[in-house]
């Protein structure tokens, strides 16, 4: 349970107390500050920045409709909240100079922006560091609590063992999710999420939930879906591969299960493709397109801009399983000890590449025949970057506890709030930037 705040003049005061350093948290931290907030910034790892150093851009739905089409079962307050704070995202990475590209199309019905999140990272370090103070390698114990159960600060260790009370106004929770707890995983995402791969920074184990739940403040969207990306299966995900790796062309290609089954529309997205593969057997799968899907889409960018890499190539390099088949009739004679229905796929795949309807789900996006020989096939597993449950908040990213009313003094952004997205996804780093400023502005409303 969090700890009442005791009486006592030596501890450290400030407005806000922001726990997380990552996109969510450095947004959070740097709108304070420039609101002049007094702002103390705590990170678990050695290191700034999280997950988001390995992201790139900056994008949502670009009207309430188009975010509504890629996410319908999203909570309706917390997606209009992004949309309408797109502007302000926007514009506090023109307030740290940090630069953009022009707008993109990305997932049919979304826009944004390219950009170094690295150079905001370091941008919001040195404006969060000349007015305030940021705290790395330290561990938050407790939250603190008033006799209201108001949040009121937390208990901090220091990388040294040294301990920390720290008094605040109000508290952020930016942590960046649970996606490294393999048990909170299976408890919320998905019980077979336990096993899959991370394709995430390794800090992200639930802290921010854990202090959210001993201060009265509720998890949503248990079983909501998670996001992130088909992998070649067996392969080590190393952080500087998370985009290399991640098989974002599978929207051209085929995947079957190891009864040779399909069992999803691939072509709806690859984040979308991911989720439907953890619910089939061993949570695997056979990824296939033909010589022109490999061409025109397993080589190239997925987004304008992006970097440009054979995803077949970098795999089998890796230790992947990497197979090219000469014929669709080849897939007949699978090894057994893949586990594959062999026979099976290579049935369906002659029907896709003979331009029948295929079996299964349909192929909307992209429904042309599979006809151009040879085939690449690479066998994947998922690979969760952040779950889409969490805790529940409001539009201005105050914790919500029983009733839906708000635990004072407690807000939460980023990857750790839950119910924006209900196996649908939209972007992650303006949900983050934009929840984090909503949260330090009325943060700074209430203290004036």
């Amino acid at each position: 349970m969090p700890s009442s705040t005791p009486s006592g003049s030596d501890a450290d005061v400030v407005d806000l107390l922001v726990l997380g350093g990552g996109m969510a948290g450095l947004s959070a931290a740097a709108r304070a500050v420039a609101l002049g907030s007094r702002v103390l910034l705590v990170e678990r790892a050695p290191q700034l920045g999280g997950s988001a150093l390995h992201a790139g851009y900056l994008w949502t739905g670009v009207t309430a409709e188009a975010m509504h089409a890629l996410n319908p079962d999203g909570d309706p307050a917390l997606t209009a909240a992004v949309v309408d704070g797109f502007p302000a995202a926007l514009a506090l990475l023109d307030d740290l100079g940090v630069p953009y590209g022009p707008p993109v199309t990305v997932l049919r019905h979304g826009t944004g922006h390219q950009f170094d999140t690295a150079s905001f990272v370091d941008a919001g370090r040195r404006r969060v560091a000349a007015a305030g103070e940021i705290v790395t390698g330290a561990r938050t114990d407790r939250l603190l609590t008033g006799p209201d159960g108001e949040v009121t600060g937390a208990d901090v260790t220091l990388a040294d063992g040294t301990h920390r009370e720290v008094r605040a106004a109000a508290t952020v929770l930016a942590t960046g999710g649970f996606q490294a707890d393999p048990g909170l995983r299976a408890e919320l995402v998905h019980p077979e999420a336990e096993r899959i791969e991370l394709r995430s920074n390794p800090s992200s184990r639930g802290d921010g939930l854990r202090l959210a739940r001993e201060a009265g403040g509720r998890v949503v969207n248990r079983g909501g879906g998670f996001y992130g990306h088909l992998v070649p299966a067996g392969v080590r995900l190393d952080p500087d591969l998370f985009v290399e790796l991640a098989l974002y062309y599978s929207e051209h290609a085929v995947l079957f299960n190891l009864k040779g089954e399909r069992f999803v529309d691939e072509t709806v997205g690859d984040h979308l493709t991911t989720m439907a593969l953890l619910d089939q057997p061993e949570a695997r799968g056979l990824l296939v397109t033909d010589a022109r899907g490999y061409r025109e889409w397993g080589v190239g960018a997925y987004v304008e801009g992006g970097p440009a890499t054979d995803k077949f190539a970098l795999a089998r390099r890796r230790g992947g399983r990497c197979v090219v088949a000469e014929s669709a009739g080849d897939f007949a004679e699978m090894p057994p000890e893949w586990g594959y229905a062999g026979d099976v796929v290579a049935g369906e795949l002659t029907r896709i590449a003979a331009g029948d309807v295929p079996e299964g789900p349909g192929r909307r996006f992209d429904p042309r025949p599979l006809d151009e020989p040879p085939y690449y096939v690479i066998e994947v597993t998922p690979a969760i970057t952040f779950p889409f449950a969490g805790i529940e908040v409001d539009a201005s990213g105050r914790v919500l506890g029983a009733g839906g009313a708000p635990v004072a003094g407690l807000y939460a952004a980023g990857s750790d709030i839950g119910g924006l997205y209900v196996r649908a996804y939209a972007g992650g780093l303006a949900p983050a930037v934009v929840f984090g400023i909503a949260a330090a502005e009325h943060t700074a409303r209430r203290m004036t």
